[in-house]
């Protein structure tokens, strides 16, 4: 059995993520800040799903979170759990705690989570380690506005891209994924695509991977995007 760790798992495309993978037979480690506060989760109940603390920004969260694993093989690696980075996001208004924030949420996490369970994904039939970006981050895309997020964005996808040829000799497969702009409390009620839709074409995505895959930046729904 198949086994997946998730962060921010309590809600919108984790939450989603979890359910689909716990009905498809396999196991969930759900990773969020407040278990206890994580109703969604909690109503998922099965010895299929193990849901334990983990903000993925405190290195003692993330240690403490890796050490509990011991040597737990790990199929796959859903870095999932990121933030908008303020409301100030402008040339005219900027919060630079709140950017400096994005960064160590949705660039360096990521980075931390991955390197520390590399030994479990090492045991893992055919790892994988999938970090869900933005097409925002995307330097092929001209727009204005978000300067953190997108910032933390297009750091995070360079991150996974040397990380994957690093990684690529162990047989790890690393990838940046864009999982659409999703109706989710961070997309808002006027996005693209179901959080359903989302979860079940990451799903697909994942499953599909091969080594061929590893260092390139995909969609959810398993198309391949310029950085």
């Amino acid at each position: 059995m198949e086994t997946w760790v998730i962060t921010g798992a309590n809600r919108g495309i984790g939450l989603e993520l979890t359910k689909r993978i716990m009905a498809s037979g396999r196991a969930v480690i759900a990773g969020c800040r407040e278990p206890e506060a994580a109703t969604g989760l909690r109503k998922l109940a099965s010895s299929t799903l193990a849901i334990m603390e983990l903000d993925v920004a405190d290195e003692r969260s993330v240690d403490g979170f890796v050490a509990a694993l011991e040597v737990r093989p790990v199929d796959v690696l859903v870095n999932n759990a990121g933030i908008v980075g303020g409301d100030r996001q402008s040339v005219d208004d900027m919060d630079y705690q709140a950017w400096m924030r994005a960064f160590e949420v949705n660039t360096i996490a990521p980075f931390r989570l991955t390197t520390k369970l590399k030994p479990n994904l090492l045991l893992g039939e055919r790892p994988r380690a999938v970090t869900l970006s933005s097409q925002m981050g995307s330097l092929n895309r001209k727009s204005t506005g978000s300067f953190a997020y997108r910032s933390s964005k297009a750091a995070v996808n360079k991150v996974m891209q040397v990380m994957a040829m690093e990684f690529e000799r162990e047989g790890i497969i690393v990838c940046p994924v864009h999982p659409g702009w999703v109706r989710t409390d961070m997309g808002g009620p006027k996005a693209d695509i179901s959080v359903e839709e989302s979860a079940q074409g990451l799903l697909t995505l994942i499953d599909s991977l091969t080594p061929n895959h590893s260092g390139r930046f995909w969609t959810w729904d398993g198309k391949e995007h310029p950085w």
